[in-house]
């Protein structure tokens, strides 16, 4: 089937743009954390799983509230409403400590150059990362990348989307906000369960090998795919 020409490109952050081993950056990310609310008796195993317990509700959102009310929702649930005042310590970890985890992401200054390509090309460009961190961190990791946030046309964060991968309505929310067809989007992505999905929406997709996720051991011979030289040639054929 001929492939059609597109008009936007949506780009994965974690293991996509930004290299990464996603067991070895969730380790370090929540060391970080604990050492920084330690002090204010936060207990480092009980923490971590308030955090998971938090994600997990954003996982399930159903678009009803956006996932910051969510993850909030649930984490104060587990250490009572006082927890809130300590939003501004949250806030704070990640303009500050949080800036260390850069140290365990890797770089490659191919993935700038394939934002920069489809943007010279013409196309529209958002991130589409999992929305499960605020835009303070969410910001960090784009440059980390070796880009900048006004990059983007959009990036989804927990402050502004209600659902998560690799629920389609994911994508049909980014695909609303942008005002744009899934036949004119190509989704870029390592993660085949959460990124390829979209092509259940009749978007374009391919799959970027470099930190592949495949959990499902899923076969992959079905989507366009490779790493940043193939990805680039790919976008070429279809702009």
């Amino acid at each position: 089937m001929k492939q059609q020409k597109i008009t936007t490109i949506l780009f994965d952050l974690d293991g996509t743009l930004l290299p990464m081993d996603n067991a070895a950056f969730t380790k370090g990310y929540f060391k970080l954390l604990a050492a920084r609310l330690a002090p204010l008796g936060y207990e480092p195993e009980k923490l971590v799983d308030a955090v998971w317990s938090g994600t997990a509700a954003m996982v399930k959102n159903d678009g009803s509230q956006n996932n910051e009310a969510a993850f909030w929702k649930r984490f104060s649930e587990i250490y009572g409403e006082k927890v809130l005042d300590d939003l501004p310590v949250f806030e704070n970890f990640y303009a500050t400590d949080f800036q260390q985890a850069k140290a365990m992401c890797g770089f490659n200054p191919k993935a700038a150059e394939a934002v920069r390509t489809a943007r010279d090309l013409g196309l529209r460009v958002a991130l589409a990362t999992n929305p499960i961190f605020p835009a303070i961190a969410t910001e960090s990791r784009i440059r980390w990348a070796g880009l900048q946030p006004e990059d983007f046309e959009l990036y989804t964060t927990y402050e502004n989307i209600g659902y998560c991968k690799p629920n389609p309505a994911y994508y049909q929310e980014l695909l609303d906000q942008l005002n744009e067809s899934p036949e004119r989007c190509l989704m870029v992505g390592n993660d085949v369960a959460e990124d390829m999905i979209a092509e259940k929406l009749g978007m374009q997709v391919f799959l970027l090998t470099d930190c592949i996720i495949n959990k499902e051991e899923a076969d992959v011979s079905v989507y366009p795919r490779g790493g940043f030289d193939e990805l680039l040639e790919h976008i070429r054929t279809l702009a």
